[in-house]
């Protein structure tokens, strides 16, 4: 396979040469031009084909049995012989290890002047010379050891994290990490020669640089090979289709192509910096012009990347409310039953409270469908949405809220709910029809839409004004309640999800409270900054795991997941119930800044059920690993990632809530009931 993948690699190099002549010179390829062309490729067993001949060899013999990718094969194996095809190639082990042991871009092009043909024979000859200029010196000034470094890279991001990866997002994370190692390694060269340090020269520098780039490739081609069982593993615990043969052709691609990508701009930046050298050498010394001219570069790119991002938040919001407005005016036609919100008899106006809103109002169970469940008399659940559109100020907003509740009579009802909305004001139905069911509909739910934009952007945008309107809302609702009867006001208790639960978490200040404590909080999906959930998974138990561990003796906080539902601990349920929801495998919960240098708290215990059991900390990759794994939390399967199902609120409902007449069977009925899949609720008689 070896010796049959470096004759490829050689037939491939001599027919890129051919066309590299035609496209040069304009003539008919005849067989004395493919003759010369191949005696200018002929050492088939050169030193110089043996790394493109290992990693082929590995290559074809992992997935030659797919037939499908002869294609694919044949591509890569042009791909690599027209970028190995230099001119006049390093055909002897010298010239191989003179190349490879250079770090500077000029080093790289005395390797190009280094074979056994002088520049004059090879103009002379005009023969065998790839000469389209741009792409040889694009390749020909890469950095060989800092492309090594690079690769590993790459390697290591193949290595699995909390959420399983597709090609396509895999190719675009190795080639981002690969251009990332890349530039350290340069980094790290500059430094280096910067400072004077000593270097390996001759034969032990060549001795040195080979036996690494053996290692260092022998490595990859490990990695590359068993990626695709790692990904494989984590796909089999989430219950997705397993990867073929034709992933790791796209990664590889796609790496190639970001990388590339990458090195471009990089290269753009760099000759940016040589355009603000040149014009501060007319007027001060090198080095002050080197320093101020890195110094202008990145406040050049600084001030153009951060206007640039301004403007397209900025867009992107008048979009948004674009978007609302054209959602008033289309407005289905409000409820005409009085007691719902948005009706002629409500305090809210149907058209402004927004698309997410009326959503939530207007589905959910009704008492038939409850009462039809339960076989007991049931009410109708009472839902309450303030729209962003419907105050100026947060504080507007929640009175607006608690007039609404009063005026439906919610503080006669026996369950209160003050939920926070995601950031786009979504409220999941999978989390409030449950409770509505498994409190025969006497329940009452209130929510102010505080943004309009997705949760991960209101996260970094809007901060602020999530949290100052769960505070209002809270406060407000809470200011009303505590000053009824203990004996007749509902039983009340916050909830959020996601955005929502930080923002829920953050207006529950248990000090402001102890005079008159809630009866309890539910928070699903916690973002990682969230201070109070930090706060409580720093308290754990020892030897309890991170992502479900166990807090004192469990009578104030417990932990919920898909494999969990917060029954069990060391003692009964105090006056205040809080439970947290979250799956082992949500990044937007265990995300961890500080993965840049270190493991997250979870990556040192045991891994979880729907865990990689192949999960490893490397620094800076693992950091870019997690970050995108937030991105595609929400495309997780059902049950995973940050795709919470209905089936996983119940339980924890059933713990913080405290039902009187249930069962454990009405708990199974119900959760068949409301298996409908991520972002569905329960199977209600209204759409």
């Amino acid at each position: 396979m070896l010796f049959g993948s470096v004759l490829a690699i050689t037939l491939a190099k001599a027919f890129a040469e051919l066309v590299a002549q035609a496209l040069d010179s304009r003539e008919r390829i005849t067989r004395h031009s493919w003759r010369n062309a191949w005696k200018h490729s002929a050492p088939t067993l050169s030193v110089a084909n043996l790394p493109a001949a290992l990693f082929l060899a590995a290559w074809l013999g992992w997935i030659w049995p797919e037939a499908a990718l002869i294609l694919s094969q044949g591509l890569c194996v042009t791909l690599l012989a027209v970028l190995g095809a230099r001119a006049g190639g390093p055909s002897t082990a010298a010239s191989f290890r003179r190349c490879w042991a250079r770090w500077s871009p000029a080093g790289s092009e005395a390797c190009c002047r280094s074979s056994n043909m002088s520049s004059t024979d090879r103009t002379a000859r005009g023969r065998g010379t790839l000469k389209i200029l741009p792409i040889r010196r694009f390749v020909g000034t890469i950095s060989v050891p800092c492309l090594l470094l690079g690769l590993m890279f790459f390697a290591a991001s193949l290595t699995p994290s909390l959420i399983p990866r597709g090609p396509a997002v895999q190719g675009i994370l190795g080639g981002l990490v690969t251009a990332i190692g890349y530039l350290i390694g340069r980094i790290v060269g500059l430094l280096w020669t910067a400072a004077d340090m000593p270097r390996l020269t001759g034969r032990p520098a060549s001795v040195m640089t080979a036996m690494v780039t053996i290692l260092l490739i022998g490595v990859f081609l490990w990695v590359v090979v068993n990626s695709r069982v790692w990904q494989n593993d984590i796909r089999q615990k989430m219950g997705i289709e397993a990867a073929g043969s034709l992933h790791l052709v796209t990664i590889l691609l796609l790496g190639l192509v970001t990388f590339a990508a990458c090195l471009a701009l990089g290269r753009m930046v760099a000759a940016l910096f040589r355009l603000f050298r040149a014009l501060l050498l007319r007027v001060m010394p090198a080095r002050r012009a080197n320093v101020l001219g890195v110094v202008g570069v990145v406040a050049f790119l600084f001030v153009v990347t951060r206007d640039g991002i301004v403007d397209q938040v900025v867009t992107g919001l008048d979009e948004s409310y674009e978007a609302a407005r054209e959602l008033f005016q289309h407005a289905p036609p409000r409820p005409s039953a009085p007691r719902m919100t948005g009706s002629d008899a409500s305090l809210i106006d149907w058209a402004a409270i927004g698309k997410p809103g009326r959503d939530f109002i207007t589905s959910g169970p009704a008492a038939e469908d409850i009462a039809a469940f339960t076989g007991r008399p049931a009410l109708d659940p009472i839902r309450v949405y303030v729209g962003r559109a419907n105050g100026e100020t947060p504080r507007e907003r929640a009175e607006l809220a608690l007039a609404e509740l009063i005026r439906q009579g919610a503080f006669e009802r026996a369950v209160l709910i003050v939920a926070s909305p995601t950031g786009t004001g979504w409220m999941d139905p999978g989390s409030h029809d449950p409770v509505e069911y498994i409190h025969g509909g006497d329940t009452a739910t209130v929510a102010a839409q505080y943004s309009y934009l997705q949760s991960p952007l209101a996260l970094i945008l809007e901060t602020s004004t999530g949290l100052e309107q769960a505070t209002a809302l809270q406060d407000v609702v809470h200011g009303y309640w505590k000053t009824l009867s203990a004996d007749e006001r509902p039983r009340l208790y916050v909830h959020g999800l996601s955005l929502g639960a930080w923002s829920s978490m953050h207006a529950t200040n248990l000090f402001r409270l102890l005079d008159d404590p809630i009866d309890g909080a539910f928070w699903a999906g916690p973002p990682f900054p969230s201070a109070f959930w930090n706060y409580v998974q720093n308290q754990r138990n020892p030897g309890t795991p991170w992502v479900l561990p166990t807090i004192g003796d469990g009578s104030l906080v417990r932990y919920a997941s898909h494999t969990a539902d917060a029954s069990e601990a060391a003692s009964d349920w105090g006056t205040m119930r809080i439970v947290f929801l979250q799956y082992s495998s949500d990044p937007i919960v265990f995300y961890d800044p500080r993965s840049l240098w270190q493991a997250p708290p979870w990556m040192r215990d045991p891994a979880a059920d729907d865990m990689s059991d192949h999960l490893l900390f490397i620094p800076v990759v693992t950091q870019f690993q997690l970050a995108l794994d937030m991105a595609l939390a929400f495309g997780a399967p059902a049950g995973h990632g940050h795709a919470y199902v209905a089936q996983d609120y119940i339980r924890p409902w059933i713990q913080v809530t405290a039902p009187g007449d249930w069962t454990p069977e009405d708990t199974g009925r119900l959760e068949a009931h409301c298996d409908n899949g991520f972002q569905q609720g329960c199977s209600n008689t209204k759409p």
